[in-house]
């Protein structure tokens, strides 16, 4: 049944089948085909994932996102990180990965960050002189500093399908998420050139936007506060910051109208849509893997070939490397978290652990062709080559395999407050 499974599900993506229709119809055919079991399992195993508490954090932490990212919270925070970054060589670049970094504890989403920051940054950049390729490539990649950062879309979906906590694992992705964002403004440095003769800092002006950009950048540090002392659960978290974000355009910025209101609830509502689809797809096809115990049978085979936990784990993170490429991080992560839980099982590493592993090789997957979300909404606005900005992106990848190894080997990097 698994292999019926595979094929189609392969078979359908080759004929450019979105991929929740894809995993639907390849768990249907697959039960079809056994013919033991009624096609109602399906259905109902498409159901049964979405009934969690903790994923109703998901469609309000993007409303949160939708409503800060659209109105003048979102400009302030973008005039902030360049202002603050100027006087440093390649400053116009690492401001970009500031605003990845500030932009991460409101919107939870890479390509949501990508579209924002780079429709705003790369024209700035290239009238700057900037090579087209490397502002592309540099949005491309900082802006999967995002999914670390909390909240954090991703690591919802983890903690959905492996049971480990929302908030462990939102407080475990700040220090990797800082370790990137510092290396990623090396390679800015290295990139970059000196800043020009006028544009020294300007402390009074840094504060006053610093004070207006202050609603977002307060956010990430309250969201941290309310799980590091259990004042909220992550989905608690998620509704106050929606009023949160309604509250600072109402009576801060003054920019709420109702046509704005009503296009981030769309907005919401349709990606939120999109994600749970791919989430009940997944989870009908993780049911089947699960029944015919490949998670198990592979865990076994991995262990008795490789042995030692070093290699185990370098050859988790090629298979998630190799997956992340074409396929979409959400269902990679559906359908990946119970087949690597046993096999992290079985070497004693920690699924918290894990989960980082899987949100930073996938997110790599976000920017590494031939299916680079984030590579191609860059290259788009940067209206850059796509082999010029592959070229340009060879440093910041460095960094993030970097990270990643770090993550996997060293655990005490993986932080539990």
């Amino acid at each position: 049944m698994s292999l019926v499974l595979i094929l189609s599900f392969l078979g359908l993506m080759m004929a450019a089948l979105p991929v929740a229709h894809a995993l639907v119809i390849a768990s249907g055919l697959a039960v079809m085909w056994d013919g033991q079991m009624p096609l109602m399992l399906v259905a109902q195993q498409m159901f049964a994932q979405t009934q969690s508490f903790p994923m109703l954090a998901l469609p309000f932490f993007i409303l949160a996102g939708a409503l800060m990212m659209d109105g003048r919270l979102g400009q302030e925070l973008l005039r902030f990180a360049g202002e603050a970054m100027m006087p440093f060589r390649g400053g116009p670049l690492q401001a970009t990965v500031v605003g990845s970094v500030v932009f991460g504890g409101v919107s939870g989403s890479a390509v949501a960050n990508a579209s924002a920051l780079g429709s705003v940054l790369i024209p700035w950049q290239r009238k700057l002189g900037y090579a087209p390729g490397l502002c592309a490539a540099n949005n491309a990649t900082s802006s999967v500093i995002d999914i670390l950062i909390p909240p954090s879309i991703p690591m919802i979906l983890f903690s959905v399908v492996s049971g480990v906590s929302v908030g462990a694992l939102f407080l475990a992705g700040v220090l990797p998420g800082l370790m990137m964002a510092g290396g990623f403004m090396a390679v800015c440095w290295w990139k970059g050139r000196p800043p020009e003769a006028d544009t020294r800092l300007d402390v009074k002006r840094l504060s006053r936007l610093a004070l207006l950009a202050s609603p977002a950048l307060l956010l990430p540090i309250l969201i941290l506060l309310a799980l590091r002392f259990g004042f909220a659960t992550p989905t608690e978290i998620a509704v106050m910051a929606v009023f949160y974000a309604i509250a600072a355009s109402v009576l801060i910025y003054r920019d709420m109208s109702w046509r704005r209101f009503l296009r981030a609830f769309v907005d919401a509502g349709i990606a939120t849509g999109i994600v749970m689809l791919v989430i009940m797809g997944s989870a009908a096809a993780s049911w089947i893997l699960t029944y015919d115990q490949v998670p198990q049978r592979f865990a076994e085979w991995i262990s008795m070939t490789l042995q030692h936990p070093i290699l185990i784990i370098l050859a988790m993170n090629l298979i998630m490397l190799l997956i992340g490429g074409p396929l979409d991080l959400p269902p990679a992560i559906l359908l990946l978290t119970p087949v690597f839980l046993p096999l992290a099982a079985q070497i004693g590493m920690d699924p918290l652990q894990l989960g980082l592993m899987m949100v930073i090789n996938l997110g790599i997957g976000l920017y590494t062709p031939p299916v680079g979300t984030t590579l191609f909404i860059s290259s788009t606005l940067a209206r850059a080559q796509m082999g010029d900005t592959v070229r340009a992106m060879w440093p910041f990848f460095g960094v993030a395999v970097g990270v990643l190894l770090a993550i996997s080997y060293v655990p005490a990097l993986t932080l539990r407050f």
